[in-house]
């Protein structure tokens, strides 16, 4: 995360009382000890209504509120590479803006629609930070709309189409086959990968995953250095560098999408990954996909199966905010047989703060993988 990027925000809104906090506590539990210390008024100064959640559900907020107004973070902050206390200055009146508007949006759902998160920022901001139009545009009533792309929650498949486990069982067929697909235990795979606009250039990244459900990606950089993403099967984090927060802790609905997608990264187990399975059918290109969605605790996991090879062409997992949902779209392409077993060798990651391009050159399955590779990150240490 760098400054200037025009998908980038750090900020400041939401709502206080048991319906906010019932968003960020699974569960509805009480908060330990170990959870309110990582709470955003804990960790950031001058957090008036965005009580009550843990700092990377705030910091998802942020990117709910770039993408509903279409602003960057020195669009709302006094930006400073050098000291992150700058962020909590109000010397704009976007910031008093933001709050007084959250609040309004979390009384309209509360009021009108019992606590369900109907009204969002984007309802009415559809990426502009101008005014909502108040008359209705002529040009767009009788022009040709654009495009709708896929929505979070899929419409229901017409009767008599195949059922989740038929259209699981046809990918993992397309992979290579159920006993081919449960010889995979592990593998490590290296390439490039590139960011969003500065941080565009190649460069060198890692991952490692280990059945049922671990995952680390590493991005090596040589003048910022190291980012980190890791999931343990239990646990979280994510370490880069230009960060608030060093370290960041997943917690909540995000530990559940994190813990989706390092499950699926292992077609043997899709068909016991989500709960509620329910399908559907879509358009991805112009090619018909065949579409499960499940839940995985409190995250909203989509995945996008193409109805000619069975393969599986983009997953979206999806988890909420008090301002909006945060989705996470990865798109698959260029599958290679590895040992027998079709893996992708391409993907982009698209999500509310940026997007990402993975191209691996190599990826070894079944090798011993070091526990230590799935631990805590440290840091990130910029490079001598």
């Amino acid at each position: 995360m760098r400054f200037g990027s025009r998908r980038i925000m750090c900020g400041a809104a939401a709502t206080a009382g048991v319906w906010l906090l019932s968003v960020a506590l699974v569960g509805g539990q009480a908060p330990t000890a170990a959870q309110n210390q990582m709470l955003a008024e804990n960790v950031f100064k001058n957090i008036t209504v965005l009580r009550g959640i843990p700092v990377d559900e705030f910091m998802g907020t942020m990117g709910v509120f770039s993408a509903a107004l279409g602003l960057s973070c020195e669009d709302c902050h006094t930006a400073s590479s050098n000291d992150w206390a700058n962020y909590a200055k109000d010397v704009s009146p976007r910031k008093a803006m933001a709050r007084q508007m959250v609040r309004m949006m979390a009384d309209i759902n509360k009021q009108h629609f019992g606590g369900r998160q109907v009204v969002t920022c984007f309802t009415c901001h559809r990426g502009s930070n101008s005014r909502p139009r108040v008359t209705a545009s002529l040009v767009t009533l009788y022009g040709t709309p654009p495009p709708e792309e896929l929505d979070v929650l899929v419409l229901p498949a017409e009767a008599g189409g195949p059922t989740a486990v038929q259209i699981l069982d046809k990918y993992i067929a397309a992979v290579g086959g159920a006993q081919r697909a449960a010889t995979l235990t592990s593998y490590a795979a290296k390439g490039t990968y590139s960011g969003y606009g500065p941080d565009g250039a190649p460069r060198p990244v890692e991952i490692y995953a280990k059945a049922p459900n671990q995952k680390t990606v590493i991005v090596r950089d040589p003048e910022a250095g190291d980012s980190t993403t890791t999931f343990n099967g239990t646990g979280g984090w994510v370490s880069a560098p230009f960060r608030p927060i060093e370290v960041l802790e997943l917690h909540g609905a995000e530990i559940d999408s994190a813990r989706a997608e390092a499950e699926l990264l292992f077609p043997a187990s899709a068909k016991q990954v989500l709960t509620g399975m329910r399908t559907s059918n879509d358009f991805i290109n112009d090619r018909t996909v065949l579409v499960v969605q499940g839940m995985k605790g409190a995250a909203i996991v989509t995945m996008y199966f193409d109805e000619e090879t069975g393969l599986l062409s983009r997953l979206v997992r999806s988890t909420p905010s008090p301002v909006g949902r945060l989705p996470v779209q990865i798109d698959y392409s260029d599958y290679r047989d590895v040992n027998g077993l079709k893996m992708p060798f391409k993907w982009t990651m698209t999500w509310l703060d940026g997007r990402s391009n993975y191209e691996m050159s190599e990826i070894r399955p079944n090798v011993p993988i070091d526990a230590a590779r799935f631990a805590r990150p440290a840091p990130p240490k910029p490079a001598k």
